[in-house]
């Protein structure tokens, strides 16, 4: 686009929202129009950038055709919200919002004809590029064992990750075959020769680690090793401004971090 992206952070109090916050403030590519908070949050009101003037976290949404991109990292509520101002002003929006139960999804596909959305578990680029590179991998490899191997801090609740999940569903997906048919998520005791076609997890848990996951591929003689670390959580929140840059003007449509990996490689 030739002039800089209207953009909202819906969710900007939450961990990714002040990440995005103190990314986008020094990003010529954007220009910050409101951050959106929850109705009982305690920063309503008060600025986005402590000791300045202007902008004041918020739970109004502007007016019609304020934005071009909306940002959305908050919870179920806020995204039907930030879906509902979208779909109203032809806004785009980029979520990564997670903990969204099965009746979420016929609504999301309904918006995705109706606005351009783009959706993501995990925004960095780096595991987007892993995410292909499994998949090639996978099916260029079927009869190879694969396991996944997730690591995190002490702090983080459910295991396997997301990521570590959605990884697992691209090779599994490679190779014609679902993680609910393939999916062995714990082995203990005398479990027997493996079976084949399997697809295991592998959690690890502790200290102050970021994320890491590697996927194993493992044949006779020989394996290949396939992983990323996250050594700055802020990679996620810049993945999430390089995807609000790239679909800002683009046609309604589903859409993910693949294919704007896609895109870069074709121009």
């Amino acid at each position: 686009m030739s002039h800089p992206v209207r953009l909202a952070i819906n969710g900007a109090t939450g961990r990714m929202g002040q990440a995005l916050l103190g990314l986008v403030k020094g990003d010529a590519r954007f220009v910050l129009v409101t951050a959106i908070t929850g109705p009982n949050s305690p920063q309503l009101g008060r600025p986005i950038y402590p000791g300045e003037d202007g902008l004041r976290f918020t739970h109004e949404w502007p007016a019609a055709d304020a934005l071009d991109v909306v940002i959305d990292f908050s919870g179920p509520a806020g995204l039907a919200g930030a879906l509902t101002y979208c779909e109203s002003y032809g806004a785009a929006l980029v979520t990564g919002t997670t903990g969204l139960d099965a009746s979420f999804a016929p609504r999301l596909a309904a918006s995705a004809r109706r606005i351009a959305l783009l959706r993501a578990a995990n925004f960095s680029l780096g595991v987007a590029v892993l995410t292909r590179l499994l998949r090639e991998a996978a099916a260029a490899l079927p009869q190879w064992d694969l396991d996944i191997i997730e690591a995190h801090h002490n702090r983080k609740e459910d295991a396997p990750s997301g990521t570590a999940l959605a990884l697992g569903e691209a090779a599994a997906a490679a190779r014609g075959t679902s993680l609910g048919e393939s999916a062995v998520y714990a082995r203990e005791g005398r479990t027997g020769p493996r079976e084949h076609g399997t697809i295991g997890f592998a959690v690890v848990r502790g200290g102050d680690i970021v994320g890491e996951h590697v996927a194993l591929l493992m044949g006779q003689g020989e394996r290949v090793e396939l992983g990323h670390r996250a050594t700055d959580r802020s990679i996620f929140a810049r993945g999430a401004l390089e995807a609000a840059h790239w679909i800002s003007g683009r046609p309604a449509g589903p859409y993910d971090l693949d294919a704007m990996l896609t895109d870069r490689c074709v121009h």
